[in-house]
């Protein structure tokens, strides 16, 4: 038992800083749609538009570079600290590469919001503009994650929370100047939260390379040249390991941004009431997330020390962690939902569907934490394959097609309007849950000897 609750501190010791670090990433989001919403509600759509185009893209690239975690925490585990540089710097190489592709894909937006029908000229126009001002923000994104990604491998998350809320306090006044145009620049109302957003990836960028190379505790990791060429063989094995996590991140967004798009057409009631619970699921979605990253960390750590019994301690005590504060979450979302939803609006009806779907909300959050937790301690194991494959079936194949035919057809009920959707979500969410805690098993009962060849002993 002392063993599990050494873990648990160590777990939680890596994880709050991570869950600090997402709340600061997504406050960034959260002050841009209120301050473009200063200038008009067109503004404040075409920051919302654009997000929902931008977030897909740039999550597929943060996906891919997760591959790094588990890399960067195994050879520090085995006590091979010095083979760590190279693969940082081929993890910009790759960042470089998905950089590229994201901006020739942002380059030509237009394309598409204009599968938008009906959207209105202005909107569009802005929307675009927004997207053409973030996306040379792409690379520094990306960089950013890269040391981020380093530093949570050596286990020291506190580096990826500080710079992300300096970022976030950098956040606003460069958005103040570029919104309303301060100090000479342009007054670009919406685009400039877009300007801002970009500029401020940059900073935090260049500041976490400082840190890097300047603190004591990463002094030994020092690459043998200045400059590499992509090594391509390590690119591959990053890539393959990378890829099935970023369609992961990928399908789940998208399958969010869908329903948000069938939703729409049951009316204002029905569409504030889903962003609400969807809101404040995404809220609590932090917490299980960081554990997930947290329980990378360790697993991948102690196979590198060759201890696969440690793993095996760490991936049950994150994931038992991640139940229980998903209880205590699902518990508070159940007794306060009225008082939440009045939070986010007034209107009684909006209030009472919302609070209806909260106490749907509070019954996923629980397999929520099992599935993330669990691709965590799967992504130490470098088992990211059977993650691509489970969410694919877990939010295609089941969720949204069940949360379709609940929502808005008779087929099997009498349309349930959103919350069938959301039976959807539960319905997927819990066979991801099953699934990923089967492949966890089976992975176990492996030989040592598989288990520690399989993660590049």
């Amino acid at each position: 038992m002392q063993k599990y609750l050494t873990e648990a501190r160590v777990l939680l010791a890596l994880a709050i800083p991570v869950i600090l670090a997402q709340v600061a990433q997504t406050s960034m989001g959260v002050v841009d749609t209120i301050m473009a919403g200063g200038v008009s509600a067109t503004d404040m759509a075409a920051v919302a538009v654009g997000t929902s185009i931008w977030l897909p893209a740039i999550l597929f690239g943060h996906g891919l570079l997760l591959a790094l975690t588990p890399t960067v925490a195994q050879l520090n585990g085995a006590g091979r600290r010095e083979k760590i540089a190279h693969q940082i710097q081929q993890g910009f190489w790759l960042a470089s590469g998905v950089s590229l592709i994201i901006i020739a894909v942002l380059y030509h937006c237009d394309q598409i919001i204009g599968l938008m029908h009906n959207i209105d000229p202005q909107l569009k126009a802005k929307s675009i503009g927004y997207l053409h001002a973030i996306m040379w923000g792409a690379p520094g994104y990306l960089f950013f994650q890269v040391l981020r990604v380093q530093c949570e491998g050596l286990s020291k998350t506190k580096p990826g929370m500080i710079f992300g809320f300096i970022g976030l306090l950098v956040n606003i006044p460069v958005n103040y100047i570029f919104i309303y145009g301060k100090f000479g620049a342009p007054a670009l109302g919406g685009v400039g939260c877009g300007v801002a957003t970009s500029t401020v990836y940059w900073v935090m960028f260049l500041m976490m390379r400082v840190y890097v190379k300047r603190t004591y505790s990463m002094r030994d990791i020092v690459a043998p040249t200045r400059f590499a060429k992509p090594d391509w063989v390590t690119l591959k094995r990053l890539t393959q390991l990378g890829l099935p996590i970023a369609l992961a991140l990928f399908f789940e967004v998208t399958l969010f941004a869908i329903v948000a798009l069938l939703v729409s057409p049951l009316g204002i009631v029905a569409v504030a009431s889903h962003q609400i619970a969807l809101n404040f699921g995404s809220l609590m979605f932090v917490i299980p997330l960081s554990l997930g990253v947290a329980a990378t960390i360790r697993v991948g750590s102690r196979l590198g020390e060759s201890s696969v019994d440690g793993a095996k301690v760490s991936a049950y005590t994150s994931i038992f962690t991640g139940v229980v504060m998903a209880c205590i979450t699902a518990l508070m979302s159940v007794i306060f939902r009225e008082q939440i939803a009045a939070l986010y609006n007034d209107n009684p009806q909006v209030v009472a569907l919302a609070s209806s779907l909260m106490l749907l909300a509070a019954i996923y959050q629980i397999s929520d934490a099992v599935q993330v937790i669990g691709t965590g301690v799967l992504r130490g194991y470098k088992d990211t394959r059977s993650i691509f494959y489970i969410t694919f079936v877990a939010y295609w194949v089941l969720g949204l097609p069940v949360g379709y035919l609940l929502g808005l057809t008779d087929y099997l009920v009498p349309a349930m309007g959103p919350s069938g959707f959301w039976w959807g979500f539960i319905l997927g969410l819990t066979f991801a849950a099953v699934m990923v805690s089967l492949r966890i098993r089976w992975i176990q009962k492996q030989s040592p000897f598989i288990i520690l060849d399989k993660v590049g002993h």
